[in-house]
């Protein structure tokens, strides 16, 4: 497939002579270069607007030194500026969890590491505030959303305001922003001033008392304000259960939170989409490539998902370490067949696609075409998880809506294959429901996925074996860890086939104390793991095992967790994971007999 310059949203002045125009409505600054896909959510946004009849552009990666003329370049929108720092947090994207420079930054051509600074959302609002005081900066993307509230910063260590105290900006989108970015538009398209647009859904903004639309009501939530919860970091606990409650729910409360005199307002979310409009967003022209500009560079993140196909928003999962449902809510929404295989024959068209798909999924790879059998209880529901501590009886958990999708897709001429790579949920696999049907779809479901789907190594997330470490992580047992590696030992046996597990694990989560990694090392060991997908807990903005981690208080009990916190701490536990490399065998020995369990030292090293 062959495209023109004029095929992607114009990225220069020259791009903008190109299409005959002298003005745009709309410019977005992105962090993350410029891939026209509808996995990078500056390209999202921009061809939502664009479809709306809006003149758009975008600036990816500006340089943010010396003398701006990236934040010049195009002149002043008529409307606003968009900032949307990128797919990941900018300090995620850069540092590790012991706080290292990450080996590349994967939205940058050819991984470079100079392309984006820290806090790009911070960074590019000052600047555009001090060329064009007077011209709207809406703020969106994942860095901005979670950091809408009073929030934990890992990287700083210290508590930090809402994000439009630190960057100056006038508003946030939070979430996925299609809709409120289009009213937004449409508003200020007919006259209206920012500072008057009060009541869009899933927008956040700074104000005083006496200028919040209707005054404080009864059913606003107010939360501990800033100052509050610097002195207390109980009360930081406290507000962090209100937050991730009301970002789940479909019927949410306007949150407040007090900072120096004056309010952060939060307005509750838009409902779910529907269907259609998750279609029309997906259905978009987007070219699926980089832009031109990249000729010759390699885009790390792109080429992760070059070949790959985003079925359905959303995760009712709710674990604690992740920021998914805070971003995309519990619900899902699914697209419809015929958009998922109209973006596959896209897929198929490519020059270099020789008939494997390397993803059909989501962010949770089998919650497709799941949701509440009674809507009218999910209309009330406050669980942050319809899966944890155990399966709501309410959910329906039938697998055959997503069989139906594997099965037209792999119906295709020229799909030799499409594998599952998202995270699968085995605790949904083998989960018994009172519905028959649903249970006869999830056993198909596990033997088709295993048989057809697999690329030699199934990667699932147990994250722990301690079923108390679990249970703040909202993971289920590790049992079903054993469960399901029987059923895929047996699936493999019948099939002739010799495919591995690969689990993923956790240390230093909230709740983690060093005698359960040294107990996982040995329930590993004698499942005949060697460990290789471990990692170290991030604190990240917005999760409820950051605020846990910070605070010491579990949110929703207030009762005191104990989280491993300093470099020497991570360490103990992180070395458990490699207990059978020769160099950590000293180590971890004198650590088993410290902390009381030389019991272990036989099972680990029977010689």
């Amino acid at each position: 497939m062959d495209y023109r310059l004029t095929d992607f949203l114009p990225t220069t002045k020259k791009e903008l002579e190109l299409r005959g125009w002298d003005e745009v409505d709309v410019i977005l600054f992105s962090a993350d270069a410029y891939v026209d896909h509808p996995s990078f959510g500056a390209a999202v946004i921009g061809r939502t607007l664009e479809a709306a009849g809006y003149r758009v552009a975008i600036v990816p990666q500006p340089d943010w030194h010396g003398d701006f003329r990236d934040f010049k370049k195009l002149g002043r929108p008529r409307l606003f500026f968009g900032v949307a720092p990128g797919c990941m947090d900018s300090m995620v994207n850069k540092y590790t969890a012991n706080r290292r420079l990450r080996s590349e930054d994967a939205y940058s051509p050819d991984g470079r590491h100079d392309m984006r600074p820290e806090y790009p959302t911070i960074v590019y609002t000052k600047i555009l505030k001090q060329l064009f005081p007077d011209v709207p900066v809406i703020l969106g993307g994942i860095e901005a959303s979670m950091r809408r509230l009073t929030h934990y910063d890992y990287w700083q260590d210290q508590l930090r305001p809402c994000i439009l105290c630190d960057s100056g900006a006038d508003m946030i989108t939070y979430g996925m922003g299609e809709k409120t970015t289009l009213e937004l538009a449409r508003r200020l398209s007919e006259g209206e001033r920012l500072r008057d647009i009060r009541d869009i859904p899933q927008t956040v903004y700074l104000a005083r008392k006496e200028d919040i639309p209707g005054g404080i009501r009864e059913d606003d939530i107010m939360l501990h304000s800033h100052e509050e919860c610097l002195r207390n970091k109980r009360a930081q606990a406290e507000n962090f259960r209100y937050i991730e409650e009301q970002s789940n729910m479909m019927h949410a409360s306007r949150l407040l939170q007090g900072i120096n005199g004056r309010f952060v307002v939060v307005n509750p979310p838009y409902p779910p989409m529907t269907t259609e409009e998750l279609d029309a967003s997906f259905d978009l022209p987007y070219t699926r490539l980089p832009h031109p500009k990249y000729k010759g560079k390699r885009i790390p993140a792109f080429e992760m998902i070059k070949f790959s196909v985003n079925i359905h928003r959303g995760c009712f999962g709710g674990c604690a370490f992740c920021t998914i449902s805070a971003h995309q809510g519990k619900f899902i929404t699914c697209r419809s067949k015929e958009s998922i295989l109209k973006e596959v024959k896209q897929v198929m068209q490519m020059p270099d696609f020789k008939g494997y798909l390397s993803d059909l999924g989501g962010p949770s790879a089998n919650m497709y075409g799941m949701g509440g059998r009674n809507k009218n209880a999910c209309e009330k529901c406050k669980r942050p998880s319809c899966i944890h501590p155990q399966i709501c009886p309410n959910l329906d958990t039938n697998h055959q809506k997503l069989l139906d999708i594997y099965h037209a897709v792999d119906a295709l001429p020229g799909i030799k294959k499409s594998f599952i790579g998202s995270g699968v949920r085995y605790d949904l696999l083998l989960y018994r429901s009172k519905d028959e049907a649903a249970n006869r779809a999830a056993q198909q479901y596990t033997r088709e996925l295993i048989c057809r789907h697999v690329s030699g190594r199934l990667k699932v997330a147990p994250e722990h074996t301690s079923d108390r470490v679990l249970r703040l992580m909202r993971k289920p047992s590790f049992q079903q860890f054993y469960e399901f590696k029987r059923i895929f030992d047996r699936i493999n046996r019948e099939e002739r086939l010799n495919q591995q597990l690969i689990p993923y694990f956790i240390s230093s989560h909230p709740g983690c104390q060093e005698a359960d990694m040294a107990e996982l090392a040995v329930l590993t060991k004698e499942l005949d793991f060697h460990l290789e997908q471990v990692q170290d807990f991030t604190p990240t903005p917005m999760t409820i095992a950051t605020e846990t981690w910070y605070t010491g208080f579990d949110p929703y009990t207030l009762e005191p967790v104990f989280s491993a916190k300093s470099p020497r701490e991570k360490l103990a536990q992180r070395q458990y994971f490699f207990w059978y490399k020769p160099e950590e065998r000293r180590h971890i020995e004198q650590s088993l007999r410290r902390i009381g369990r030389p019991d272990l030292i036989k099972k680990l090293y029977r010689k």
